[in-house]
């Protein structure tokens, strides 16, 4: 039987037996996880209901991928940029892909897909309100109204400026002594 995940962004086609690399999980090596957004599942050219069908996988290790070289150039401006970049990455073993029942797996939590998630959202949590009535306040509270702008006074313009220097005058040419 085969079917087809999404995991980190990207499908897979794996069947039991398969060894995929995909984008990190959380776990560490020897642990089994069950790859929970099965898209398609089938056997041969028949197919079968995908949300039936689970898929267990054991991690082999935790990798990172080929090296990519990142170059930036930007023609007659001196400007070169050279940077490297390995991706981080799970191995992965398909050790089941079946129907019904999860696989019995060694720690079988479902992996949360946390590449497309920000963090951020899962670390800030509203403070609990210990009050229900405070909490009413708090919503029925409209904005206070604004208050007039109180006018500046003008600032003296003559003292602000600096007077004007003088220019020197034009030197003329001395006039030649006949002797």
């Amino acid at each position: 039987m085969f079917a087809v995940v999404r995991t980190g962004g990207k499908q897979y086609r794996v069947a039991e037996g398969d060894k995929i690399a995909v984008e990190k999980l959380a776990g560490e090596a020897g642990e089994t996880i069950v790859l929970g957004d099965v898209l398609l599942a089938g056997e041969g050219g028949d197919l079968a209901d995908a949300s039936k069908v689970t898929v267990s996988a054991e991690i082999i290790a935790q990798a990172k991928s080929e090296k990519v070289t990142v170059f930036k150039k930007r023609r007659r401006h001196n400007y070169r940029r050279k940077n490297g970049h390995r991706q981080q990455m799970t191995l992965l073993r398909i050790t089941a892909v079946g129907e019904g029942k999860k696989p019995a797996a060694k720690k079988a939590a479902a992996v949360k897909d946390t590449s497309q998630e920000p963090a951020a959202a899962e670390t800030h949590k509203a403070a609990p309100v210990k009050d229900a009535a405070a909490a009413k306040k708090a919503a029925a509270k409209k904005p206070a109204a604004k208050k007039a702008a109180a006018k500046k006074p003008a600032a003296k313009k003559a003292a602000a400026k600096k007077p004007a220097a003088k220019k020197a005058a034009a030197k003329k040419p001395a006039a030649k002594k006949a002797d």
